[in-house]
């Protein structure tokens, strides 16, 4: 089969479209022909060797396909639970960049609804990670405000979707004019520029005191202006650091406010199930920033790392 796989660390130089062998499934797995596969910031991570994986290695999370030899239309669960710990697809495994793929049956699901394979490979490890975030820490509630920082990235785009579905109120910030018009379309309820604007002044008045639930995925770059902006005994939910994880400490502001602080890392099956149910009852949608051939998943790497997207970047695979 072809794949994208890694033999060392580095840029996206480092990537190679090349014969592999194809996978032979274990008991208890399924041989997914792979119609179409996303990128995730962790693509880029292992690239880098953040962390460093053993090599060669195929990377990619999320996939959706056809189970070899069947006309059944499935998606992939890339969360593997084993022995109590939950392995990502395409970091301690080959992953979805290929053709072909074997994994255990029960991370196996029917697409949901009418999604394309395209759409389908754009939800499970993006909406898992925003339901995980949203639902089973923050326990958001209709009504509530919710800011999401740096919509346009996969999670932020989801848990935009997930807050909505949820009848809560969501503002949403960006750099760019564009994608904040392009995330009024797709229901914020409020936007903010956080280079031009005071993101802290504008949340207070728009929610009349700030936000109870704070999306904060970057870091150093926004920490303090995400305990500023969360109202008092708000949530702030973390599940990453893309500008650093050593942000401005400032623990007054959570003793003060009473904050709950709150850490989620991707997702349980019963995480994956709760926005599966939603996305097959039609209540939120996937979406899909552009589509490269997967010979061309340089591209969509360069694309990815210089924050081009709003949504998420998705290989096909004839």
């Amino acid at each position: 089969m072809k794949a994208i796989r890694i033999h060392e660390d580095g840029g996206p130089e480092v990537l190679r479209y090349e014969d592999v062998d194809d996978p032979v499934p274990a008991d208890g797995q399924v041989l997914v022909e792979l119609r179409a596969a996303s990128m995730n910031h962790l693509d880029v991570w292992i690239r880098k060797g953040l962390p460093s994986v053993p090599k060669p290695r195929i990377l990619g999370a999320d996939g959706a396909g056809v189970i070899a030899g069947t006309d059944e239309r499935v998606v992939i669960n890339p969360g593997i639970v084993e022995n109590g710990r939950t392995h990502i697809i395409g970091e301690t495994r080959d992953g979805t960049h290929a053709e072909l793929i074997a994994v255990p049956r029960d991370y196996v699901h029917p697409i949901p609804g009418d999604l394309s394979f395209e759409e389908a490979a754009a939800f499970p490890l993006v909406f898992e990670t925003a339901y995980r975030m949203l639902v089973t820490r923050a326990r958001l509630q209709e009504g509530e405000w919710v800011l999401i920082w740096g919509i346009g990235g996969g999670v932020a785009t989801a848990a935009l979707a997930i807050a909505k579905a949820l009848g809560a109120n969501a503002i949403v910030t960006s750099s760019s004019d564009a994608k904040l018009e392009h995330a009024r379309k797709l229901g914020a309820d409020a936007v903010v520029n956080h280079e031009t604007e005071d993101v802290v002044a504008v949340v207070k008045e728009t929610t009349g005191g700030g936000a109870h639930v704070v999306v904060d995925d970057v870091g150093d770059a926004t920490w303090k202006r995400t305990l500023d902006a969360a109202r008092p005994d708000g949530r702030v939910v973390v599940c990453g650091a893309t500008t650093g994880p050593n942000p401005p400490a400032a623990l007054h502001r959570i003793w003060w406010k009473q904050l709950s602080i709150l850490g989620s890392t991707m997702g349980t099956p019963d995480d994956f199930q709760g926005v599966y149910d939603l996305i097959a009852a039609g209540r939120v949608r996937p979406v899909v920033d552009s589509v490269f051939p997967l010979a061309d998943a340089r591209a969509a790497h360069e694309r990815l790392e210089a924050g081009e997207q709003l949504g998420k970047i998705v290989l096909s695979i004839p």
